[in-house]
Protein backbone atom coordinates (compact mmCIF):
# COMPACT_ATOMS: atom_id res chain seq x y z
CA UNK A 1 0.00 0.00 0.00
CA UNK A 2 1.15 3.32 -0.67
CA UNK A 3 1.38 6.13 2.06
CA UNK A 4 -2.09 8.25 2.11
CA UNK A 5 -0.40 11.77 2.01
CA UNK A 6 2.64 13.68 1.33
CA UNK A 7 4.55 14.62 4.50
CA UNK A 8 8.54 14.77 5.67
CA UNK A 9 9.41 11.70 4.15
CA UNK A 10 6.63 11.23 1.36
CA UNK A 11 6.20 12.96 -2.11
CA UNK A 12 3.79 11.87 -5.02
CA UNK A 13 4.55 13.15 -8.37
CA UNK A 14 2.72 12.21 -11.98
CA UNK A 15 5.30 11.84 -13.62
CA UNK A 16 9.24 12.00 -13.59
CA UNK A 17 11.01 16.17 -13.55
CA UNK A 18 13.40 18.61 -12.42
CA UNK A 19 11.05 18.67 -8.96
CA UNK A 20 11.70 14.68 -8.30
CA UNK A 21 15.72 15.63 -8.39
CA UNK A 22 14.43 18.61 -6.52
CA UNK A 23 13.03 16.45 -3.44
CA UNK A 24 15.52 14.01 -3.89
CA UNK A 25 17.86 16.46 -2.49
CA UNK A 26 15.67 17.92 0.17
CA UNK A 27 15.51 14.50 1.74
CA UNK A 28 18.83 13.83 1.52
CA UNK A 29 19.50 17.09 3.15
CA UNK A 30 17.13 15.83 5.56
CA UNK A 31 16.26 12.37 7.36
CA UNK A 32 15.38 10.61 4.00
CA UNK A 33 12.32 10.05 1.85
CA UNK A 34 10.41 8.77 -1.06
CA UNK A 35 9.28 10.16 -4.13
CA UNK A 36 5.90 7.99 -5.82
CA UNK A 37 6.22 8.57 -9.84
CA UNK A 38 2.75 8.13 -10.93
CA UNK A 39 1.11 9.23 -8.08
CA UNK A 40 -1.25 12.73 -8.01
CA UNK A 41 -1.29 15.06 -5.38
CA UNK A 42 -4.44 13.60 -3.60
CA UNK A 43 -2.81 9.98 -3.38
CA UNK A 44 -4.23 8.79 -6.54
CA UNK A 45 -2.77 6.32 -8.56
CA UNK A 46 -2.26 7.55 -12.09
CA UNK A 47 0.61 5.53 -13.66
CA UNK A 48 3.65 6.23 -15.42
CA UNK A 49 5.15 4.96 -19.01
CA UNK A 50 7.84 2.61 -18.34
CA UNK A 51 9.80 1.85 -21.18
CA UNK A 52 12.66 -0.37 -20.93
CA UNK A 53 15.54 2.18 -20.67
CA UNK A 54 13.21 5.06 -18.64
CA UNK A 55 14.66 4.26 -15.13
CA UNK A 56 17.89 3.67 -15.96
CA UNK A 57 17.91 7.24 -17.67
CA UNK A 58 16.35 8.82 -14.87
CA UNK A 59 18.59 7.64 -12.55
CA UNK A 60 21.40 8.89 -14.75
CA UNK A 61 20.21 11.96 -14.82
CA UNK A 62 19.54 12.26 -11.25
CA UNK A 63 23.59 12.01 -11.14
CA UNK A 64 24.44 14.11 -13.41
CA UNK A 65 22.40 17.13 -12.02
CA UNK A 66 23.43 16.70 -8.12
CA UNK A 67 26.60 16.96 -6.10
CA UNK A 68 27.69 15.36 -4.40
CA UNK A 69 25.94 12.44 -6.80
CA UNK A 70 22.94 11.17 -5.60
CA UNK A 71 22.00 7.28 -6.73
CA UNK A 72 18.48 6.67 -5.26
CA UNK A 73 16.92 3.26 -4.65
CA UNK A 74 14.45 2.13 -7.38
CA UNK A 75 11.54 -0.83 -7.42
CA UNK A 76 8.83 -0.60 -9.85
CA UNK A 77 5.23 -0.91 -8.20
CA UNK A 78 2.22 -2.42 -9.98
CA UNK A 79 -1.09 -1.14 -8.77
CA UNK A 80 -4.39 -1.92 -10.57
CA UNK A 81 -2.49 -2.23 -13.52
CA UNK A 82 -0.84 0.95 -12.99
CA UNK A 83 2.89 1.42 -12.78
CA UNK A 84 4.67 3.44 -10.31
CA UNK A 85 8.06 3.71 -9.13
CA UNK A 86 9.52 4.50 -6.07
CA UNK A 87 12.33 6.19 -6.10
CA UNK A 88 14.28 6.35 -2.12
CA UNK A 89 17.26 8.22 -0.82
CA UNK A 90 18.57 7.72 2.95
CA UNK A 91 19.92 10.79 4.55
CA UNK A 92 23.18 11.85 3.32
CA UNK A 93 26.36 11.62 5.31
CA UNK A 94 27.89 14.28 4.01
CA UNK A 95 26.13 17.47 3.88
CA UNK A 96 24.77 19.33 2.12
CA UNK A 97 23.77 17.83 -1.53
CA UNK A 98 23.05 20.27 -4.16
CA UNK A 99 21.01 19.74 -7.59
CA UNK A 100 22.28 21.58 -10.08
CA UNK A 101 24.09 24.31 -7.90
CA UNK A 102 21.03 24.95 -5.39
CA UNK A 103 20.44 23.65 -2.10
CA UNK A 104 16.93 22.21 -0.48
CA UNK A 105 15.60 20.68 2.82
CA UNK A 106 12.60 18.93 3.84
CA UNK A 107 10.27 20.27 5.95
CA UNK A 108 7.03 19.51 6.69
CA UNK A 109 5.58 18.13 3.38
CA UNK A 110 7.51 20.87 1.30
CA UNK A 111 11.07 21.62 -0.25
CA UNK A 112 12.48 24.61 1.75
CA UNK A 113 15.50 26.44 -0.53
CA UNK A 114 18.18 26.84 2.21
CA UNK A 115 19.65 30.41 2.27
CA UNK A 116 23.57 30.42 2.62
CA UNK A 117 23.92 30.45 6.70
CA UNK A 118 21.74 27.52 6.24
CA UNK A 119 23.93 26.10 3.85
CA UNK A 120 26.97 26.70 6.17
CA UNK A 121 24.73 25.06 9.14
CA UNK A 122 24.61 22.14 7.07
CA UNK A 123 27.96 21.57 6.61
CA UNK A 124 29.21 22.73 10.10
CA UNK A 125 26.70 19.89 11.36
CA UNK A 126 28.03 17.41 9.01
CA UNK A 127 31.49 17.78 10.57
CA UNK A 128 30.14 18.03 14.33
CA UNK A 129 31.95 21.79 14.15
CA UNK A 130 30.92 25.27 14.66
CA UNK A 131 30.98 28.31 13.39
CA UNK A 132 33.31 29.61 16.54
CA UNK A 133 36.10 26.69 15.48
CA UNK A 134 36.68 28.62 12.15
CA UNK A 135 40.21 30.96 12.31
CA UNK A 136 39.21 34.61 12.62
CA UNK A 137 41.10 36.39 9.44
CA UNK A 138 41.16 39.71 11.15
CA UNK A 139 42.93 38.79 14.80
CA UNK A 140 45.61 37.43 16.32
CA UNK A 141 46.72 35.83 19.55
CA UNK A 142 47.76 39.84 20.46
CA UNK A 143 44.57 40.91 20.62
CA UNK A 144 43.56 38.64 23.58
CA UNK A 145 43.12 39.31 27.24
CA UNK A 146 46.20 36.82 28.49
CA UNK A 147 45.20 38.13 32.27
CA UNK A 148 41.86 37.24 31.56
CA UNK A 149 42.75 33.31 30.07
CA UNK A 150 44.35 33.43 33.05
CA UNK A 151 41.74 34.34 35.15
CA UNK A 152 39.66 31.72 33.80
CA UNK A 153 42.06 29.13 34.01
CA UNK A 154 42.54 29.60 38.10
CA UNK A 155 38.38 29.48 37.70
CA UNK A 156 39.14 25.80 36.43
CA UNK A 157 41.44 24.80 38.81
CA UNK A 158 39.22 26.08 42.11
CA UNK A 159 36.83 23.67 40.19
CA UNK A 160 38.95 20.85 41.12
CA UNK A 161 41.21 20.91 37.17
CA UNK A 162 44.46 20.55 37.34
CA UNK A 163 45.77 23.22 34.95
CA UNK A 164 49.18 24.13 34.99
CA UNK A 165 49.89 25.60 31.42
CA UNK A 166 50.42 29.17 30.46
CA UNK A 167 47.68 30.91 28.84
CA UNK A 168 49.16 30.52 25.21
CA UNK A 169 49.10 26.91 25.51
CA UNK A 170 45.83 26.30 27.29
CA UNK A 171 44.95 28.01 23.90
CA UNK A 172 46.48 25.86 22.26
CA UNK A 173 45.15 22.64 23.93
CA UNK A 174 41.32 23.72 23.54
CA UNK A 175 41.98 24.40 19.73
CA UNK A 176 41.23 28.70 20.51
CA UNK A 177 44.97 28.94 18.49
CA UNK A 178 47.28 27.34 16.40
CA UNK A 179 51.01 27.51 17.00
CA UNK A 180 51.24 30.75 14.35
CA UNK A 181 49.14 32.80 16.74
CA UNK A 182 46.02 32.63 14.71
CA UNK A 183 42.88 32.32 17.15
CA UNK A 184 39.12 31.13 16.48
CA UNK A 185 35.94 33.23 16.24
CA UNK A 186 35.34 31.91 19.70
CA UNK A 187 38.55 32.70 21.22
CA UNK A 188 38.37 36.03 20.08
CA UNK A 189 34.85 36.53 21.55
CA UNK A 190 35.37 34.83 24.89
CA UNK A 191 39.20 36.95 25.64
CA UNK A 192 38.88 40.24 23.32
CA UNK A 193 41.27 43.01 24.97
CA UNK A 194 38.87 45.75 23.22
CA UNK A 195 35.42 46.45 22.72
CA UNK A 196 33.73 45.90 19.36
CA UNK A 197 30.06 45.48 17.78
CA UNK A 198 30.36 41.90 17.30
CA UNK A 199 29.23 41.04 21.02
CA UNK A 200 27.07 43.99 21.43
CA UNK A 201 24.06 44.03 23.98
CA UNK A 202 21.47 46.52 24.52
CA UNK A 203 20.10 46.78 27.77
CA UNK A 204 17.51 48.78 28.92
CA UNK A 205 15.31 50.05 32.07
CA UNK A 206 11.70 51.12 31.06
CA UNK A 207 9.67 53.53 32.97
CA UNK A 208 6.18 52.11 31.29
CA UNK A 209 5.52 48.90 30.17
CA UNK A 210 4.93 49.26 26.69
CA UNK A 211 8.56 50.06 26.59
CA UNK A 212 8.37 53.59 25.48
CA UNK A 213 9.98 55.95 28.01
CA UNK A 214 13.64 54.87 28.69
CA UNK A 215 14.57 55.33 32.71
CA UNK A 216 18.42 54.08 32.43
CA UNK A 217 20.50 52.03 29.33
CA UNK A 218 24.13 50.28 28.61
CA UNK A 219 25.44 49.00 25.92
CA UNK A 220 27.78 46.68 26.08
CA UNK A 221 30.82 45.20 23.95
CA UNK A 222 32.84 43.47 25.37
CA UNK A 223 34.25 39.68 25.71
CA UNK A 224 31.90 37.17 26.53
CA UNK A 225 33.45 36.00 30.28
CA UNK A 226 33.12 39.49 31.58
CA UNK A 227 29.77 40.25 29.59
CA UNK A 228 27.96 37.96 32.33
CA UNK A 229 28.60 39.84 35.11
CA UNK A 230 27.69 43.31 33.40
CA UNK A 231 24.18 42.08 32.39
CA UNK A 232 23.89 40.83 35.58
CA UNK A 233 25.02 43.96 37.76
CA UNK A 234 22.30 45.69 35.10
CA UNK A 235 19.22 43.66 35.86
CA UNK A 236 20.45 43.69 39.68
CA UNK A 237 20.68 47.72 39.84
CA UNK A 238 16.69 47.67 38.29
CA UNK A 239 15.00 44.62 39.96
CA UNK A 240 13.60 45.09 43.70
CA UNK A 241 15.60 43.31 46.76
CA UNK A 242 14.14 43.16 50.37
CA UNK A 243 15.97 42.21 53.13
CA UNK A 244 14.03 39.79 55.10
CA UNK A 245 14.70 39.10 58.89
CA UNK A 246 14.39 35.37 59.89
CA UNK A 247 14.16 34.32 63.67
CA UNK A 248 16.85 32.28 65.19
CA UNK A 249 19.11 32.77 62.09
CA UNK A 250 21.95 34.73 62.03
CA UNK A 251 22.36 35.78 58.43
CA UNK A 252 19.53 37.82 57.04
CA UNK A 253 17.87 36.35 53.82
CA UNK A 254 17.69 38.22 50.46
CA UNK A 255 14.80 37.91 48.39
CA UNK A 256 14.78 39.50 44.99
CA UNK A 257 12.01 39.93 42.65
CA UNK A 258 13.76 36.86 40.19
CA UNK A 259 14.99 33.83 41.28
CA UNK A 260 18.91 35.19 40.63
CA UNK A 261 20.24 31.41 39.61
CA UNK A 262 17.54 31.26 37.15
CA UNK A 263 18.43 35.11 35.42
CA UNK A 264 21.55 34.18 35.65
CA UNK A 265 21.01 30.47 33.39
CA UNK A 266 19.17 33.22 31.11
CA UNK A 267 21.69 35.33 30.51
CA UNK A 268 24.70 32.52 30.00
CA UNK A 269 22.28 30.53 27.26
CA UNK A 270 22.07 33.99 25.53
CA UNK A 271 25.34 34.97 25.43
CA UNK A 272 26.32 31.45 24.80
CA UNK A 273 24.12 30.07 22.13
CA UNK A 274 24.11 33.79 19.99
CA UNK A 275 24.36 33.95 16.87
CA UNK A 276 27.37 36.05 16.32
CA UNK A 277 26.94 36.15 12.52
CA UNK A 278 23.93 38.14 12.58
CA UNK A 279 23.67 41.77 12.48
CA UNK A 280 21.42 42.01 15.19
CA UNK A 281 22.37 42.71 18.97
CA UNK A 282 21.08 40.81 22.35
CA UNK A 283 18.26 42.95 23.69
CA UNK A 284 17.41 43.06 27.71
CA UNK A 285 13.96 44.73 28.49
CA UNK A 286 13.45 45.83 32.13
CA UNK A 287 10.15 46.47 33.34
CA UNK A 288 8.42 46.96 36.21
CA UNK A 289 6.88 43.37 35.44
CA UNK A 290 8.31 41.64 33.66
CA UNK A 291 12.03 41.09 31.78
CA UNK A 292 12.56 40.29 28.04
CA UNK A 293 15.75 38.60 26.47
CA UNK A 294 15.80 38.57 22.61
CA UNK A 295 18.49 36.61 21.22
CA UNK A 296 19.86 36.65 17.67
CA UNK A 297 19.67 33.26 16.39
CA UNK A 298 16.19 31.19 15.60
CA UNK A 299 15.99 27.50 17.24
CA UNK A 300 18.01 24.74 16.05
CA UNK A 301 16.34 22.74 12.73
CA UNK A 302 13.46 20.83 13.92
CA UNK A 303 13.87 21.75 17.70
CA UNK A 304 9.84 23.46 18.40
CA UNK A 305 9.28 25.76 21.40
CA UNK A 306 6.71 22.80 22.67
CA UNK A 307 9.41 20.50 22.68
CA UNK A 308 12.20 23.26 24.74
CA UNK A 309 9.51 23.86 27.65
CA UNK A 310 8.63 20.29 28.03
CA UNK A 311 12.68 19.01 28.14
CA UNK A 312 11.96 16.84 25.22
CA UNK A 313 15.46 18.06 23.32
CA UNK A 314 18.79 17.38 23.51
CA UNK A 315 21.89 20.00 23.68
CA UNK A 316 22.76 21.47 20.77
CA UNK A 317 25.22 24.21 21.18
CA UNK A 318 25.35 26.71 18.47
CA UNK A 319 28.94 27.39 19.11
CA UNK A 320 30.44 24.70 20.49
CA UNK A 321 34.03 26.08 21.43
CA UNK A 322 32.41 29.04 23.39
CA UNK A 323 29.97 26.29 25.59
CA UNK A 324 32.80 24.05 26.38
CA UNK A 325 34.75 27.03 27.67
CA UNK A 326 31.64 28.13 29.56
CA UNK A 327 31.39 24.46 30.72
CA UNK A 328 34.51 24.04 32.23
CA UNK A 329 34.40 27.50 34.19
CA UNK A 330 31.13 25.91 35.71
CA UNK A 331 28.92 28.43 34.02
CA UNK A 332 26.56 26.36 32.00
CA UNK A 333 25.81 22.31 31.55
CA UNK A 334 26.11 21.72 28.15
CA UNK A 335 23.36 18.52 27.95
CA UNK A 336 20.00 20.34 27.89
CA UNK A 337 18.84 20.86 31.32
CA UNK A 338 19.23 24.59 31.70
CA UNK A 339 15.60 25.21 30.50
CA UNK A 340 14.15 22.72 32.64
CA UNK A 341 16.12 23.93 35.82
CA UNK A 342 15.40 27.67 34.94
CA UNK A 343 11.93 26.64 34.85
CA UNK A 344 12.03 24.96 38.39
CA UNK A 345 13.33 27.73 40.40
CA UNK A 346 10.65 29.63 39.40
CA UNK A 347 7.83 27.50 39.82
CA UNK A 348 9.77 27.06 43.42
CA UNK A 349 9.53 30.57 44.38
CA UNK A 350 6.06 31.17 43.23
CA UNK A 351 6.38 32.61 39.86
CA UNK A 352 4.99 31.78 36.43
CA UNK A 353 7.67 30.06 34.15
CA UNK A 354 9.77 32.04 31.42
CA UNK A 355 7.97 31.61 28.14
CA UNK A 356 10.28 31.25 24.70
CA UNK A 357 9.33 32.18 21.70
CA UNK A 358 10.74 31.76 18.45
CA UNK A 359 11.09 34.78 16.55
CA UNK A 360 12.14 35.73 13.06
CA UNK A 361 15.07 37.19 14.30
CA UNK A 362 16.01 34.60 17.00
CA UNK A 363 14.34 33.77 20.15
CA UNK A 364 12.67 36.24 23.16
CA UNK A 365 12.51 34.81 26.83
CA UNK A 366 10.03 36.66 29.18
CA UNK A 367 10.05 36.28 32.59
CA UNK A 368 7.00 37.59 34.58
CA UNK A 369 7.30 39.13 38.56
CA UNK A 370 3.80 39.24 38.76
CA UNK A 371 1.95 36.51 37.47
CA UNK A 372 0.73 37.33 33.89
CA UNK A 373 -0.19 40.08 31.75
CA UNK A 374 -3.75 40.61 31.59
CA UNK A 375 -2.85 41.19 35.84
CA UNK A 376 0.73 43.54 35.96
CA UNK A 377 0.11 44.92 39.24
CA UNK A 378 -2.04 43.46 41.59
CA UNK A 379 -3.45 46.09 44.14
CA UNK A 380 -5.40 46.38 47.44
CA UNK A 381 -4.85 45.04 51.19
CA UNK A 382 -6.26 41.36 50.64
CA UNK A 383 -4.03 40.74 47.43
CA UNK A 384 -0.73 42.37 49.22
CA UNK A 385 -1.64 40.14 52.35
CA UNK A 386 -1.84 37.38 50.19
CA UNK A 387 1.29 38.54 49.03
CA UNK A 388 3.01 38.79 51.69
CA UNK A 389 2.17 34.88 53.18
CA UNK A 390 3.70 34.28 49.89
CA UNK A 391 6.67 35.96 50.85
CA UNK A 392 6.43 34.43 54.21
CA UNK A 393 5.91 30.83 53.06
CA UNK A 394 8.85 30.54 50.27
CA UNK A 395 10.82 32.20 52.49
CA UNK A 396 10.25 29.49 55.52
CA UNK A 397 10.93 27.19 52.60
CA UNK A 398 14.04 28.51 51.86
CA UNK A 399 15.28 28.90 55.41
CA UNK A 400 14.26 25.60 56.02
CA UNK A 401 16.16 24.23 53.27
CA UNK A 402 19.56 26.38 53.50
CA UNK A 403 19.97 25.31 57.11
CA UNK A 404 18.80 21.44 56.27
CA UNK A 405 21.78 21.41 54.08
CA UNK A 406 24.24 22.90 56.04
CA UNK A 407 23.40 20.86 58.71
CA UNK A 408 24.13 18.10 56.48
CA UNK A 409 27.77 19.41 55.65
CA UNK A 410 28.96 20.01 58.74
CA UNK A 411 28.04 16.48 59.90
CA UNK A 412 29.97 14.83 56.82
CA UNK A 413 32.80 17.64 57.76
CA UNK A 414 32.37 16.13 61.70
CA UNK A 415 32.40 12.34 60.74
CA UNK A 416 35.39 13.47 58.27
CA UNK A 417 37.29 14.86 60.99
CA UNK A 418 35.98 15.18 64.87
CA UNK A 419 38.59 17.61 65.67
CA UNK A 420 37.85 20.06 63.30
CA UNK A 421 37.03 23.81 64.28
CA UNK A 422 34.60 26.10 63.89
CA UNK A 423 37.06 28.03 61.54
CA UNK A 424 37.95 25.29 59.53
CA UNK A 425 33.96 24.67 58.82
CA UNK A 426 33.62 28.18 57.95
CA UNK A 427 35.88 27.71 55.46
CA UNK A 428 34.73 24.46 53.45
CA UNK A 429 31.33 25.61 53.86
CA UNK A 430 31.31 28.76 53.47
CA UNK A 431 29.00 30.55 55.77
CA UNK A 432 30.35 33.25 58.20
CA UNK A 433 31.68 32.36 61.57
CA UNK A 434 28.71 33.57 63.67
CA UNK A 435 26.72 31.35 61.27
CA UNK A 436 28.74 28.19 62.24
CA UNK A 437 28.02 29.29 65.56
CA UNK A 438 24.46 29.03 65.22
CA UNK A 439 24.20 25.77 63.72
CA UNK A 440 26.00 24.03 66.27
CA UNK A 441 24.20 25.41 68.36
CA UNK A 442 20.77 24.04 67.29
CA UNK A 443 22.25 21.16 66.22
CA UNK A 444 23.76 20.54 70.13
CA UNK A 445 20.16 21.60 71.91
CA UNK A 446 18.63 19.12 69.00
CA UNK A 447 20.80 16.51 70.39
CA UNK A 448 22.62 15.72 67.00
CA UNK A 449 25.68 16.24 68.10
CA UNK A 450 28.14 16.28 71.34
CA UNK A 451 30.94 18.29 72.29
CA UNK A 452 33.77 15.77 73.99
CA UNK A 453 36.43 17.21 75.75
CA UNK A 454 37.31 21.02 75.98
CA UNK A 455 37.20 23.63 73.77
CA UNK A 456 40.76 22.97 72.52
CA UNK A 457 41.89 19.35 72.39
CA UNK A 458 38.69 18.09 72.38
CA UNK A 459 36.51 17.06 69.14
CA UNK A 460 32.64 16.53 68.46
CA UNK A 461 31.12 13.16 68.70
CA UNK A 462 27.93 12.60 65.91
CA UNK A 463 25.37 11.39 68.19
CA UNK A 464 23.74 7.75 67.49
CA UNK A 465 20.44 8.53 66.48
CA UNK A 466 21.85 10.39 64.09
CA UNK A 467 23.36 7.59 62.72
CA UNK A 468 20.22 5.21 62.71
CA UNK A 469 18.64 7.77 60.81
Amino acid sequence: MLPSKEDLYTEFKTSFNEEVIVTLVAFANAKGGKVYVGVNDGGNVVGVDLGSESLAKWINEIKQKTGPSVVPDADIIEMDGKTVVELSVQEYPVKPVSAKGRYYRRQANSNHLLSLDEIANLHLQTRNSSWDFYTDPKHSIADLDMELVQQVIDRMNRRGMSIYDTPEVFLRKKELCDENGNITYGAYLLFKKREDIMTTIELGHFQDDKGILIKDSLRLKGNLVGEVEEVMAFVKKHINMAVVIVPDQVENVQRWDYPLVAIREIVLNMIVHRDYRSSADSVVKVFSNRMEFFNPGALPDGLTVEQLMSNEYGSRPRNKQIADVFKDMGEIEKYGSGIRRVCEMFEAVGLEKPVWKNTSGGVVVTVQVFGNEENPQREGDATRESDEKTVEKTVEKTVEKTVEKTVEKILALIEENPQITQVGLSKQIGLSRRGIEWNISQMKKNGLITRVGPAKGGYWKVNEVVKKD
